[in-house]
């Protein structure tokens, strides 16, 4: 592995050296927190792009879909249909958002639903979600570093184990600190030259060790390639199939890391044209999901060089496998390094996304509301060492399980500022204080059904007459959300309970 090592960190030093230098990239006063949290909003359609595919397709990604479709088969192909759900949504809404959040000068979508539902409550409520749901998704980035890091036989032992993935957090903090939203925009133009030039060339070389597409698919069980019928009175996996989607798109708009890449574009007619051709990922995502039908046509967890990784990661230790069996030494190096750069830039974006987050709608909305435009940008650059130190506390101190759980349930929280958020952007007509109770009821309901799962799923069983529907639990708990906002912005009308101004009025979005 001396060669895969050395191409790896060849390309590690090369992007940390982007990473640093970003911050001269496209000048600007990195001492506010527009210019260091959103780029100064100057990314043309090529960086967002780059920027926005790196937020979304990101290192556990690289791992966790052909992981699952490694060990559950076509289930792992929800991914494909999500994504694609996702850039109608974004064509659509986004654009105004950032329409509104440039001309009122917003930073992030709690900003957003603060002033326009004149409620620092419900915008607090927003930021707070956000940024529980990033934390876990921070973690897992990490937490595909790490098995790319195991893969190549980079550690020490004892208290010393997990000093590379430390090292390597040391720098993403760094390159963060001092780049901004500058630093992972740059990087992500390397990443995806890296992950398109793997996963092309794997597609093509692996499949002819393994008697080609037909040989594969030919060695693949009925019952990895198709769902199961449903039983009578239940919808089966389909319905849950179907929900997870849609409720992953919509929840994938809510997170912070995707507006706030949305939000440094320079345009709207940008985060429009971006919506049209972002779709070209989802055509990688679906090669990357073949990965787990060669992982497991080639036995990659029966061979005995592959016991330790397995044993250790589980299914996620699949891909990093089948590269090792397969490919040169070198251009493992080369796959490896994708990863594991892959897993940096969305880290980077998600961790100046809560710090935006934490520094406007915490910080400044309650602890400090005369606190400079310097004093601003300084929090957010701190606040981001913080989420990041969180990460890898994640990482090294609680199982991966649990890590995954709280992703999991990062989108059934996230999904619950949608009516909040879009239909902020649409209408006054919910009260605020309907949205906080629907907020609250939400989040109430999609814990409550993942726990009942035992925090080991998120398709929850609803008995309805009889008749089981599967379903995401994410959109059973948006759609209770939802209905207790009607009702209690009916109840607080009758009462002429005040619903606040409307702060955003003078910001009417206008043409993209």
């Amino acid at each position: 592995m001396t060669a895969a090592l050395g191409v790896f960190l060849a390309l590690f030093v090369l992007v940390t050296g982007l990473g640093f230098w970003a911050s001269r990239w496209r000048p600007g006063d990195l001492n506010l927190l527009s210019e260091w949290g959103l780029g100064g909003r100057r990314f043309g359609s090529f960086v967002t792009w780059f920027l926005l595919g790196g937020d979304l397709y990101t290192a556990y990604t690289f791992i966790a879909v052909p992981a699952l479709v490694f060990g559950q088969g076509a289930l792992g192909f929800f991914a494909l249909p999500y994504t694609i759900i996702m850039y109608p949504v974004m064509f659509v809404i986004m654009p105004r958002l950032w329409t509104i959040a440039r001309e009122r000068g917003y930073v992030t979508a709690a900003d957003f639903v603060e002033h326009k539902f004149d409620c620092r409550m419900l915008g607090l409520l927003v930021a707070i979600t956000g940024i529980l749901a990033t934390m876990p998704y921070i973690a897992l980035q990490l937490v595909g570093l790490q098995v790319v890091l195991a893969a190549l036989h980079v550690g020490g032992s004892g208290t010393w184990a997990d000093a590379p993935l430390v090292i390597a957090f040391v720098i993403l903090a760094a390159y963060t600190y001092t780049g901004g939203l500058r630093a992972p925009a740059l990087i992500a133009i390397v990443k995806d030259i890296l992950i398109y030039t793997t996963v092309l060339t794997a597609i093509i070389v692996i499949p002819a060790h393994l008697g080609g597409w037909a040989g594969i698919f030919g060695h693949i069980p009925a019952a990895k390639l198709t769902f199961p019928a449903p039983p009578p009175h239940s919808t089966g996996i389909y319905s849950g199939y179907a929900t997870l989607a849609l409720g992953s798109a919509l929840a994938l708009m809510m997170y912070p890391h995707t507006i706030t890449g949305v939000l440094g574009a320079k345009s709207a007619g940008v985060v429009q044209r971006n919506a049209v051709f972002l779709p070209a990922y989802s055509f990688i995502l679906g090669l990357l999901a073949l990965f787990g039908y060669m992982a497991y046509v080639a036995h990659v967890n029966t061979l005995p060089q592959f016991q330790a990784g397995f044993k250790a990661y589980g299914p996620s230790y699949a891909v990093p496998a089948l590269l090792m069996r397969f490919l040169p030494s070198w251009f493992v190096g080369f796959a490896f390094a994708a990863i594991a750069i892959g897993a940096l830039v969305p880290a980077a974006i998600m961790s100046v996304a809560a710090a935006n987050l934490f520094t406007r709608n915490i910080y400044k909305a309650f602890l400090d509301p005369g606190v400079s435009t310097t004093g601003e940008a300084r929090t957010a650059k701190l606040a981001s060492l913080f989420v990041k130190l969180g990460a890898l506390a994640f990482v090294l101190g609680i199982p991966e399980k649990y890590a995954i759980m709280l992703q999991l349930l990062g989108g059934v929280w996230i999904i619950q500022t949608f009516p909040a958020i879009v239909i902020g952007l649409y209408t006054r007509w919910p009260h605020r204080y309907a949205l906080v109770l629907g907020w609250l009821v939400g989040m109430i309901a999609g814990t409550g059904m993942v726990a009942s799962l035992s925090f080991k799923g998120v398709i929850y069983p609803l008995v309805i007459a009889g008749h089981t529907f599967p379903a995401y639990a994410a959109l059973y708990a948006l759609a209770v959300n939802l209905a207790v906002t009607v009702v209690g912005t009916w109840v607080f009308n009758v009462l002429h309970i005040g619903a606040g101004q409307d702060g955003t009025l003078d910001a009417q979005p206008r043409g993209a």
